[in-house]
This record gives C-alpha cells, sequence and structure tokens, in this order.
C-alpha cells in the first residue's frame, strides 16, 4: 500500500479547456506549463491529462488517430517533452489518458482494414455478419446500434461500442496486445 498512486492528489486536466498560450481559443501543452506553478501550490502530486493525441475530435481526443503524435492543436512532441520534463521538475507525475478501447476511423489501422476482407488489419477489429444483416440487436451508447456497415461493402458490420467514428478494436487479437503494448511503451519511454 506504499505506492505513490495510494496517496495521491491528482489534478485531472482538459488541455483544450484549461490554458490557451497562442490566442487560437484553444487551451494548449504551453498553456498548461504556464500553469505549473499553480498546480504545485494546490498541493497536488500528479495530473491526469485527458487525451492530446492525434484525433478528428468526434469525442473530445477519445478518437484517436495516431497515437504517436500530439494533435497540432495542442502543440508538438517537443511541447509534450517540455511539459513532462517540467512536471518532474516540479515533483508532479502525469497520468494520460491513453484510450485503449476503440480508435478513430480515420486511424491507419482501420483505413486499411475497411480495404479489403483481406486486410492484414481487419482482425485489428470486431467484424461480423453478413449480407448487410446486424449480429444483434445491441445499442451504442451513443444512441442506435452497436453495428455500422462495413464502408468497404463486404457485407458485413463493423462493432463501435460508442460513435461509429470510433471502431472498437479485438483485444482478442495478440498483435493488437502488442501493438497497444508497443504505444505504451514509446509513452513509457518519456518519462526518463
Amino acid at each position: 500500500m506504499n505506492d505513490w498512486y495510494n496517496h495521491a492528489i491528482i489534478y485531472q486536466i482538459y488541455p483544450k479547456s484549461f490554458q490557451d498560450s497562442n490566442g487560437d481559443g484553444i487551451g494548449d501543452l504551453n498553456g498548461i506549463r504556464q500553469r505549473i506553478p499553480y498546480l504545485k501550490r494546490l498541493g497536488i502530486t500528479a495530473v491526469w491529462l485527458n487525451p492530446i493525441f492525434v484525433s478528428p475530435q468526434v469525442d473530445n481526443g477519445y478518437d484517436v488517430a495516431n497515437y504517436f503524435a500530439i494533435d497540432e492543436s495542442m502543440g508538438t512532441m517537443a511541447d509534450m517533452d517540455a511539459l513532462i520534463n517540467d512536471f518532474h521538475a516540479a515533483g508532479i507525475r502525469i497520468i494520460l489518458d491513453f484510450v485503449l478501447n476503440h480508435t478513430s476511423d480515420q486511424h491507419p489501422w482501420f483505413q486499411d482494414a475497411v480495404t479489403s476482407k483481406d486486410s492484414i488489419y481487419r482482425d485489428y477489429y470486431l467484424f461480423a455478419g453478413s449480407g448487410n444483416h446486424r449480429p444483434n440487436n445491441w445499442g451504442s451508447f451513443f444512441g442506435g446500434s452497436v453495428w455500422s456497415p462495413d464502408p468497404a461493402g463486404s457485407g458485413q458490420s463493423y462493432f463501435h461500442l460508442f460513435d461509429q467514428k470510433m471502431p472498437d478494436l479485438n483485444w482478442a487479437n495478440p498483435e493488437v496486445r502488442r501493438s497497444m503494448g508497443d504505444v505504451a511503451e514509446f509513452w513509457l519511454k518519456k518519462r526518463d
């Protein structure tokens, strides 16, 4: 029970509305950096940072199109590296809101998956049904069905627990687990 998170004081930051540093009306990473002294005075020990990855912003950044890059509206990877360094120098840990359940339909994996039923990325997602019939009548958290027609016209449907532009990943596929592990490793290396 001596793990740091058992006694942490965590402050959640939604970057787009926290602090705008360049006058475009959208909060950004450099805006957060400007407020580190304020956050330190609050006595927090960690920041939970809502998604900052490249995203079409269908669901406020939870629809990730690239896990290895920063959404340009929030800054650059250099800005993120500086933010991490400044937080660590202030003794504040960072928890990234790392979306593992689904990607954006703009993610290269999904874009490839809908090119052909033979795509190597097809099994990264959940496709089912045939003859344009949905596999079941389950409802999405965002309304409507959890199944949307395959854009490739295969007659199958793909699963999305949330918006249809946020297809769910197939965690039964070991390649999905390995690929997402690679993403996590990329970000974990930035703490050094």
